[in-house]
């Protein structure tokens, strides 16, 4: 199993660092310094308050559907014949209650007008992951991992020529990204569906009132996870903009320095994606999980603590190179928020492992405590900070669930406390940490001092022995009886 990880975690991660750093770098930054901070903290701040509501549209669906895939895979003909007719029952839901919300708490016409076609994205969104989790769960994952870049790919070529392409003689405006998001995830959502189609041996759509009513009170639990997960990562920008007076300027000099920590957290998410259905599979079939989950998180931690301590150190080059205004201030949020890449890594792996033994009653409890503390800290601490107070408390949160994460693991599934692991990895970070210092102090060039940093830390990883090339080796050549 750790063969088949690494192996299409390798094609995964490579289709979407092809992609990826270019969407956000290259297109959404351009987009927000074109745009300027308050018109996207503007779209923001309603691409947040979309996602909050978004569990409606899914109600634990992807996760289960996923979970049990893998597990029973002759089932799938029968759950997308009628799961299909129960998301779209879920959409109408979904369209109803956001929009009146929406009313409730005092939008604006434009801000009503934008929400209504980011709330159909996320429908379109939604319906592409559950559509991918049929794939993932049936082990498809070479195919998942090309359909999980082809809607950013769509969206750079569409934007790419609103941009550059000098087809418009108007500036480009904040709606066009939106609509562009449209087009690209109906574009993926036709070509997702047509994959699963061929791999069903039938496809009749069905409102079965008792199966759905089944499947709803199997996936409820998964649905109350994603809210409270949705509500303790996303939140922070929403209430930016309802607690302070420049509310929409705030949520987008937050966003300057959270969107590189948005695209590194897409590798747990990677992972997360991969990891859940051999997890649900090696659990199923009564096999040990512990090497496979110690060895994802030994791959995940290294590269998280380095790239957390570069952006920490070079936060302000960082920052100054990507925006045009702003910068000091985002460069501050930038490094505090990028310290939390270590603990949402952490919990990706974690997390994944709780959610594939249906530990979700446990794992419940643990996220609302998260969201409570985001809220408490997040009202405390923005009118007093403003954006960097809600960075704080991003960074608070995360950690503490993080930890409370590896000890309910931990207790479970009577993992071995491995000690001298614990050390290794204490004392890299220590290493790491006055690597940054040294680096700072010889005032080398910055750009030559990320790529010093990236291999100084890369080689510490492996003297430390926390990563073996004879490990990778073996797994590569022999598979999992090594």
């Amino acid at each position: 199993m750790k063969k088949k990880f690494v192996t299409n975690l390798a094609i995964l991660l490579l289709l979407n660092f092809l992609i990826k750093p270019f969407w956000v770098l290259g297109i959404d930054r351009t987009i927000q310094n074109v745009v300027g901070a308050e018109d996207y903290g503007f779209y923001f701040s309603l691409f947040n308050f979309s996602l909050l509501l978004n569990i409606i549209l899914d109600i634990g669906i992807t996760n289960f559907n996923n979970r049990n895939i893998a597990q029973h895979q002759h089932l799938l003909s029968k759950y997308f014949s009628n799961i299909v007719i129960l998301k779209f029952i879920l959409a109408f839901v979904y369209f109803f209650v956001s929009l009146a919300v929406a009313l409730i708490i005092g939008y604006t016409w434009k801000q009503f007008f934008l929400l209504l076609v980011l709330v159909l994205n996320q429908f379109i969104a939604s319906f592409i992951l559950y559509l991918r989790s049929n794939i993932s769960g049936l082990h498809l994952f070479k195919t998942d991992s090309l359909i999980s870049v082809l809607d950013r790919a769509l969206m750079i070529l569409i934007c790419g020529v609103l941009l550059w392409g000098n087809v418009t003689q108007r500036t480009f405006r904040i709606e066009w990204f939106v609509y562009a998001q449209t087009a690209a995830y109906s574009l993926t959502f036709v070509v997702t569906f047509f994959i699963v189609l061929y791999r069903a041996e039938f496809f009749k759509p069905r409102f079965d009132k008792k199966f759905l009513i089944i499947i709803i009170r199997q996936s409820y639990p998964f649905a109350l996870l994603s809210l409270l997960m949705i509500l303790y990562n996303r939140i922070d920008s929403v209430m930016l903009e309802r607690l302070l007076p420049d509310g929409k300027e705030q949520a987008g000099i937050y966003a300057q320095g959270f969107r590189i920590l948005d695209a590194a957290a897409m590798v747990g998410f990677l992972f997360a994606g991969l990891l859940l259905p051999m997890f649900s599979r090696m659990i199923n079939l009564k096999d040990s999980v512990e090497q496979l989950a110690r060895f994802s998180f030994l791959l995940i931690i290294i590269p998280s603590i380095i790239v957390s301590f570069v952006s920490v150190f070079y936060k302000s080059e960082i920052m100054d190179l990507l925006y045009l205004t702003h910068v000091s201030i985002s460069a501050d949020i930038f490094g505090v928020l990028m310290l939390g890449f270590i603990p949402i890594s952490t919990s990706y792996i974690f997390g994944t492992l709780l959610t594939a033994n249906g530990n979700l009653k446990e794992f419940n409890l643990l996220a609302a405590s998260g969201v409570l503390l985001n809220i408490v800290l997040n009202g405390f601490l923005i009118p007093k900070y403003f954006a960097y107070g809600s960075a704080v408390a991003s960074l608070i949160t995360q950690t503490f669930t993080a930890i409370l994460l590896a000890f309910l693991v931990y207790n479970i599934f009577k993992f071995t406390f491995n000690w001298k692991l614990i050390l290794k990895l204490l004392g890299f970070t220590l290493c790491i940490f006055l690597l940054g210092i040294f680096l700072k102090k010889i005032d080398m060039e910055w750009s030559y001092g990320i790529i010093t940093f990236l291999g100084v830390g890369t080689i510490l990883a492996f003297l430390f022995r926390l990563l073996s090339l004879k490990f990778f080796y073996q797994i590569i050549r022999y598979g999992d009886s090594n």
